[in-house]
């Protein structure tokens, strides 16, 4: 069985009949730590995703801020949930991490101004944007490079607020010093901009998630590599580099509908 809940302090989960921003409630059922495995927090209809939006990534890419939000679209399917394997494409030589803080929106929002829009933030979560950088570089459309099934894990819990100067941080395997290392702050575009912006082109829904872009320092992954991307007063989401003649099939896990 798949369900939303609410995570306790002492690591238990109290189960809620539907997901909190979809008016759920809680059922009274609470899951000992040993009973339940944490899935990608929520089921988005899409994941709006922002390019550019850290001034020293821009710089790394060899492009300049843009005046607006760059945004591109990710499939549901590239969700994957934390301590699962991305998978390696044999269509790619180099697949790169991208640490960012996502958005889940709460309540339906088009046409809203900003105002409107922080509101309809119901929390915060760590994403990953994965991307396949050889062919992100050769084509000029972002969809194959961003769109591979796992590209997005997503997770591992929601948080309601977060502070905007949280620290955020990727690291691989055993390095201790951070591949990225940069403050929310630094966004050039701010949550509440992005949420209004992406809101006069289409009509964002409860659960769907908002990536708001990637600090500078990113890099490639390897088969068997494992990635860590942590934000202050969230936590960390841990996904493994998948071998690219691993079975697919048996290692995927995504999120499903409860």
């Amino acid at each position: 069985m798949v369900y939303y809940g609410s995570l306790q302090v002492n690591r238990e989960v109290e189960v809620w009949d539907a997901a909190p921003w979809l008016q759920g409630q809680p059922t009274g059922t609470v899951l000992g730590t040993d009973a339940y495995q944490l899935l990608a927090p929520c089921l988005p209809s899409k994941i709006v995703a922002v390019g550019r939006n850290y001034p020293k990534h821009a710089a790394e890419m060899g492009s300049a801020v843009p005046d607006h939000p760059l945004i591109f679209l990710k499939p549901p399917t590239t969700i994957q949930a934390p301590e699962r394997p991305i998978w390696y494409p044999s269509q790619t030589q180099q697949v790169d991490y991208e640490g960012e803080l996502a958005l889940i929106i709460g309540d339906r929002c088009r046409e809203c101004s900003e105002t409107e829009a922080i509101e309809k933030i119901w929390g915060y979560t760590i994403a990953n944007d994965v991307t396949a950088r050889d062919l992100q570089k050769s084509e000029q459309q972002w969809t194959r490079s961003k769109g591979f099934d796992t590209f997005c894990p997503l997770g591992p819990w929601v948080v309601r607020n977060v502070d905007a100067a949280a620290r955020l941080q990727t690291f691989v395997n055993d390095d201790p010093q951070p591949r990225q290392a940069a403050t929310l702050d630094q966004m050039v575009f701010k949550p509440a901009v992005l949420v209004s912006f992406i809101s006069q082109v289409m009509t964002l829904f409860p659960g769907d998630v908002i990536l708001t872009g990637t600090p500078d320092g990113i890099g490639p992954l390897h088969p068997g590599d494992l990635v860590r991307v942590e934000i202050e007063g969230i936590g960390s989401l841990i996904s493994i580099m998948g071998h690219p003649d691993q079975d697919q099939n048996a290692s995927f896990s995504s999120v499903e509908n409860p």
